[in-house]
């Protein structure tokens, strides 16, 4: 078991599969050029395997893939059966821009997928173009509603910006509603790749859209990023605050890139790397960077108010 000095028990990993996208987000990588990671800077699934077992021996009960796009890398499916075959009791989850889901949806499940978290942040065409640089949306929805009849768990995620999105709140939670999906409102975050001038609102001006119109309550906190909130017809959504200190208290997760970077926190700038380790096929040592990483665990980001972070979230999976 891995329990770090704060005496959270850390059971729960990122993977970045690849930090390439094929969507250019306002909010993300707006001006990053399409280009291709050298083959040979990345882990293969073999070795990305090698070490999430030794997690999973560990006590890691939950493994999110995520990117970049993870659905852009070949053989998604065959890296998801890996881990699924090694435990079928893993929460196996992936965060993707659903626009490839139509196609893909059956089979991540087959393949032992339990869940995604799908990035809708407009239900409006000409908006969804505006965010993504590319015209997206009708592609998108379609994914949501074949994740869905694949029988995959499906949670929405919406980044609300000043003047872009935030007029359309109450739309994106009724659309969620009518499915039957929970849908969570991010904050935006505060980062030095994302298109200047880009404006945060914060949870108390996305709840009070919301209560125009509904009654709702806070649910108690869990070790999720989000506050959950209910309706008064029981429906449930969520907010993620990275500013606010409780997005820390109950953390349980670690983060693995693409390149072998283990990294104990979203907005902390160290990390260790683990890719020599593994390549040279000793478990050992990766055993010990990963034990290292979690004894070094901080009690919260470094992330200040009005910091704006240098972290590249593509490649570190949001």
């Amino acid at each position: 078991m891995l329990i770090d000095k704060f005496d959270r028990k850390i059971d729960y990993i990122r993977v970045s599969v690849t930090s390439r996208c094929n969507f250019r987000c306002l909010y993300c990588m707006p001006n990053t050029p399409f280009e291709w990671e050298p083959k040979e800077n990345i882990l293969s699934y073999e070795e990305m395997f090698e070490f999430l077992r030794l997690a999973i021996d560990e006590g890691v009960r939950k493994i999110r893939i995520t990117g970049g796009e993870p659905l852009l890398r070949k053989d998604i499916d065959k890296f998801i059966k890996m881990l699924n075959d090694y435990n079928p009791e893993l929460d196996l989850a992936l965060t993707t821009n659903g626009y490839y889901l139509l196609e893909m949806a059956k089979g991540l499940k087959k393949a032992g997928l339990k869940r995604v978290n799908i990035s809708l942040d407009t239900l409006k065409a000409e908006v969804a173009k505006k965010i993504a640089q590319k015209d997206v949306l009708d592609k998108v929805l379609k994914g949501i509603d074949e994740a869905v009849n694949a029988g995959l768990g499906v949670k929405l995620n919406t980044v609300v910006m000043q003047g872009i999105n935030d007029n359309e709140i109450l739309d994106l939670l009724e659309y969620a509603k009518n499915k039957n999906l929970t849908i969570r409102f991010i904050e935006f975050m505060e980062n030095e790749r994302a298109y200047p001038g880009i404006k945060r609102v914060d949870s108390k001006e996305i709840l009070d859209k919301i209560a125009q119109k509904y009654k709702f309550k806070e649910l108690p906190k869990d070790n999720s990023a989000s506050k959950y909130f209910e309706t008064e017809d029981d429906y449930q959504f969520g907010i993620i605050e990275p500013h606010d200190e409780s997005f820390c208290k109950k953390c349980n997760r670690i983060r693995l890139t693409a390149e072998g970077f283990l990294i104990p926190c979203l907005f902390f700038t160290e990390s260790y790397n683990i890719k020599e380790a593994i390549r040279n096929g000793n478990i050992k040592k990766a055993a010990e960077i990963l034990k290292d990483v979690v004894a070094n665990k901080p009690e919260k980001n470094d992330w200040q108010e009005n910091e704006v972070s240098t972290r590249a979230f593509w490649e570190t999976g949001g």
